[in-house]
């Protein structure tokens, strides 16, 4: 996997957490932009995965 994938993947997973904790406490507009933001990264995550696969079926060092 790649390391931006990696990167996006992480800060996917910590804006989960986020915005379970801003739900939990009560503050639901901060927990709606901590959800935006997860969909934000999760599409981030997916592309660098397809860029990196198909990157590595062409044959490219680049990547």
């Amino acid at each position: 996997m790649p390391r931006l994938a990696l990167y996006a993947l992480a800060v996917c997973l910590l804006a989960v957490a986020a915005a379970v904790v801003s739900f939990v406490q009560g503050d639901v507009f901060i927990g709606v932009v901590w959800i935006l933001l997860v969909g934000l990264s999760s599409n981030m995550t997916w592309y660098y995965v397809k860029r990196g696969r198909a990157a590595r079926s062409e044959g490219s060092v680049t990547g």
